[in-house]
């Protein structure tokens, strides 16, 4: 990263910073943090001094996580703040047209991470509207540019199609020419009493080759509108390039002025927080005896709360006195029930018995009876 840098802004980015990296630090966790470190301060450093923008700290990465776990998320942050320095410096225009020969995946990708970067309001400062309006415009030079290219290969693969359909279709016909070559030699040696069979054969021939000598010009002059719609498009790419140019300079004067306009808003807002504190200082004077006069209340207040206090806290006390006495009777009860439950099922199996045994006593008292009133 310290080398894509370097390469961006050599000026910036110089051999001496970049000597300041240290390279070859394995697991070395604490040089690797201070590595991110130096670089992510230098990026800092040219958003300040030459892009004139102040990155927002939801924008910054987390330099532990990249370290540690060499977090995509982040990562991705911290290689997105690279992109801009590169789309926004002096020699953005080469970087630009070096992204446009990527792969059209990775040009993607790197167009979605640029319109990221620049919909994240990475400045703080104020905006003016026409700053505003000509990075809109550049935006769309990009997207048109973008489309433009597509639009471009697309027809090239069209051209290229269109070629092999010609080419085998030239290749069909001088089959079918030299075909009608022989069957012409094989008419010339018949005799005039020739079968009409051939004749038909002949002429259904010759009508096929006519009808793909049409399609042969037919495809022709469609590659040739194809080529002409393809130089059109190349032509508009390149105006479409030089408006992007012009969007360019005209962003960089933009910012210059949006420079001093921040620099002359910011000192008018200082001017008015100055005024602000100044009239608050007054007023705060002119309020000091209500304020003498609210503390006097709130003292009175407070001394009131004290009292409350301390009569809600000998309050608590006999309530809390109060319910460690009725937790006692509530076990005193529960102990009573546990016994009359126990007497209760004594009474029971007591009362069971006494029926048993009165039970047994009849018995007993029927076989005495019979036992008097047998014979002996």
């Amino acid at each position: 990263m310290a080398q894509v840098l370097h390469h961006i802004d050599g000026a910036f980015f110089h051999e001496s910073w970049l000597s300041r990296i240290k390279e070859d630090v394995g697991e070395n966790r604490r040089i690797k943090i201070s590595n991110l470190k130096k670089i992510l301060q230098g990026i800092t450093d040219y958003y300040r001094e030459v892009l004139n923008q102040h990155i927002s700290e939801y924008l910054l990465p987390d330099l532990s996580q990249i370290a540690e776990t060499s977090d995509p998320a982040e990562m991705g942050r911290l290689l997105q703040l690279i992109l801009g320095c590169a789309v926004n410096c002096d020699k953005k225009q080469e970087h630009i047209q070096t992204i446009m020969t990527l792969e059209e995946s990775v040009q993607h990708m790197v167009m979605t991470a640029i319109q990221e970067l620049m919909s994240k309001d990475a400045v703080d400062s104020p905006t003016i509207e026409a700053a505003g309006d000509l990075e809109q415009q550049l935006k769309r030079s990009l997207e048109l540019l973008q489309e433009a290219e597509a639009e471009k290969e697309e027809l090239r693969q069209r051209c290229q199609e269109l070629d092999l359909q010609v080419a085998g279709l030239q290749e069909e016909r001088n089959s079918l020419l030299a075909e009608n070559e022989v069957q012409n030699e094989r008419l010339n040696l018949l005799d005039s009493s020739e079968e009409p069979t051939t004749i038909v054969a002949k002429k259904y021939l010759q009508i096929q080759l006519e009808q793909l000598q049409e399609e042969n010009y037919r495809l022709e002059a469609a590659k040739d509108d194809y080529r002409a719609h393809c130089e059109e498009l190349e032509r508009q790419l390149i105006e479409t390039q030089n408006r992007n140019d012009e969007l360019a300079s005209l962003a960089e004067e933009s910012r210059a002025l949006k420079d001093e306009i921040d620099f002359l808003r910011s000192a008018a807002d200082k001017a008015a927080k100055l005024e602000a504190t100044v009239e608050s200082y007054r007023k705060k004077l002119e309020d000091l005896n209500d304020l003498r006069r609210q503390v006097k209340s709130l003292e009175d207040t407070n001394l009131m709360y004290m009292h409350n206090t301390v009569t809600l806290e000998e309050e608590l006390k006999k309530a809390n006195a109060a319910r460690a006495q009725l937790e006692t009777y509530k076990r005193q009860v529960q102990d009573l029930h546990t016994k009359l439950s126990m007497e209760t099922k004594r009474a029971d199996t007591m009362t069971y018995d006494m029926t048993r045994l009165q039970e047994k006593q009849e018995a007993l008292v029927k076989e005495k009876e019979v036992l008097v009133l047998s014979p002996v």
